[in-house]
Protein backbone atom coordinates (compact mmCIF):
# COMPACT_ATOMS: atom_id res chain seq x y z
CA UNK A 1 0.00 0.00 0.00
CA UNK A 2 1.72 3.30 -1.23
CA UNK A 3 1.68 6.40 0.88
CA UNK A 4 1.34 9.73 0.48
CA UNK A 5 2.43 12.58 2.85
CA UNK A 6 1.33 16.14 2.17
CA UNK A 7 3.51 19.00 3.84
CA UNK A 8 3.82 22.47 3.13
CA UNK A 9 0.65 24.38 3.74
CA UNK A 10 -0.44 27.23 5.63
CA UNK A 11 -1.09 30.39 6.05
CA UNK A 12 0.02 33.18 3.36
CA UNK A 13 -0.97 36.90 2.44
CA UNK A 14 -1.79 37.75 -1.00
CA UNK A 15 0.86 38.20 -3.20
CA UNK A 16 2.95 34.91 -1.13
CA UNK A 17 4.06 31.75 -2.18
CA UNK A 18 4.17 28.42 -0.82
CA UNK A 19 5.42 25.07 -1.15
CA UNK A 20 3.63 21.77 -1.29
CA UNK A 21 5.48 18.25 -1.09
CA UNK A 22 4.03 14.70 -1.63
CA UNK A 23 6.48 12.37 -0.70
CA UNK A 24 5.79 8.68 -1.31
CA UNK A 25 6.29 5.70 0.68
CA UNK A 26 7.79 4.06 -2.73
CA UNK A 27 9.29 4.71 -5.90
CA UNK A 28 7.35 7.74 -7.56
CA UNK A 29 8.43 6.40 -11.30
CA UNK A 30 5.89 3.45 -10.96
CA UNK A 31 3.12 5.92 -11.15
CA UNK A 32 1.82 7.12 -14.75
CA UNK A 33 1.17 10.59 -13.23
CA UNK A 34 0.82 12.59 -9.97
CA UNK A 35 -1.00 15.74 -9.27
CA UNK A 36 -2.65 17.89 -6.84
CA UNK A 37 -5.61 18.57 -6.82
CA UNK A 38 -8.12 21.25 -5.01
CA UNK A 39 -10.88 19.69 -2.38
CA UNK A 40 -11.29 16.33 -1.97
CA UNK A 41 -12.01 14.30 -5.19
CA UNK A 42 -15.39 13.06 -3.83
CA UNK A 43 -16.34 16.51 -3.47
CA UNK A 44 -15.78 17.15 -7.35
CA UNK A 45 -12.06 18.19 -6.58
CA UNK A 46 -10.43 19.91 -9.42
CA UNK A 47 -6.67 19.27 -10.92
CA UNK A 48 -4.58 21.93 -10.21
CA UNK A 49 -1.42 20.44 -11.87
CA UNK A 50 0.03 17.29 -12.69
CA UNK A 51 3.01 15.74 -13.89
CA UNK A 52 4.09 12.82 -16.02
CA UNK A 53 6.07 9.72 -15.54
CA UNK A 54 8.04 11.26 -18.54
CA UNK A 55 7.94 14.58 -16.84
CA UNK A 56 4.84 16.59 -19.27
CA UNK A 57 3.01 18.50 -17.11
CA UNK A 58 -0.48 20.05 -17.34
CA UNK A 59 -1.98 22.94 -15.52
CA UNK A 60 -5.50 24.39 -14.27
CA UNK A 61 -5.99 27.48 -16.04
CA UNK A 62 -6.68 29.13 -12.73
CA UNK A 63 -2.60 28.50 -12.16
CA UNK A 64 -0.83 28.98 -15.10
CA UNK A 65 2.28 31.21 -14.46
CA UNK A 66 1.84 31.09 -11.20
CA UNK A 67 2.04 27.86 -9.57
CA UNK A 68 4.85 25.20 -11.04
CA UNK A 69 4.74 21.37 -10.53
CA UNK A 70 7.82 19.24 -10.10
CA UNK A 71 9.17 15.96 -9.33
CA UNK A 72 12.67 14.66 -7.44
CA UNK A 73 13.09 10.91 -7.89
CA UNK A 74 15.59 10.73 -5.97
CA UNK A 75 13.53 11.82 -2.82
CA UNK A 76 10.08 10.28 -4.05
CA UNK A 77 8.65 13.83 -3.76
CA UNK A 78 6.16 15.89 -5.84
CA UNK A 79 6.35 19.45 -5.65
CA UNK A 80 4.12 22.17 -5.94
CA UNK A 81 5.37 25.41 -5.66
CA UNK A 82 2.78 28.30 -5.54
CA UNK A 83 3.43 31.90 -6.25
CA UNK A 84 1.50 35.18 -6.41
CA UNK A 85 -1.38 33.28 -4.24
CA UNK A 86 -4.48 34.97 -3.96
CA UNK A 87 -7.55 34.70 -1.85
CA UNK A 88 -9.26 32.26 -4.69
CA UNK A 89 -6.76 29.74 -4.04
CA UNK A 90 -7.83 28.85 -0.60
CA UNK A 91 -8.58 25.15 -0.74
CA UNK A 92 -7.32 22.15 1.01
CA UNK A 93 -4.97 20.61 -1.48
CA UNK A 94 -4.82 16.85 -2.13
CA UNK A 95 -1.65 14.83 -3.80
CA UNK A 96 -2.54 11.99 -6.10
CA UNK A 97 -0.73 9.04 -7.31
CA UNK A 98 -2.14 7.42 -10.86
CA UNK A 99 -1.16 3.94 -11.39
CA UNK A 100 -3.74 3.23 -13.99
CA UNK A 101 -7.73 3.82 -14.63
CA UNK A 102 -7.94 1.20 -11.73
CA UNK A 103 -4.97 2.17 -9.00
CA UNK A 104 -4.87 5.18 -7.59
CA UNK A 105 -3.46 6.83 -3.99
CA UNK A 106 -4.47 9.64 -2.38
CA UNK A 107 -3.23 12.22 0.60
CA UNK A 108 -4.58 13.48 3.65
CA UNK A 109 -4.83 16.69 1.90
CA UNK A 110 -3.33 20.06 3.46
CA UNK A 111 -4.85 23.23 3.65
CA UNK A 112 -3.74 25.97 1.93
CA UNK A 113 -5.36 29.52 3.58
CA UNK A 114 -3.96 32.93 1.40
CA UNK A 115 -5.47 36.03 3.23
CA UNK A 116 -6.44 39.22 1.54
Amino acid sequence: QVQLVESGGGLVQAGGSLRLSCAASGSISTFSYMGWYRQAPWKQGKLVAAISSGGMTNYADSVKGRFTISRDSAKNTVYLQMKSLIPEDTDVYYCVAVVDADVDYWGQGTQVTVSS
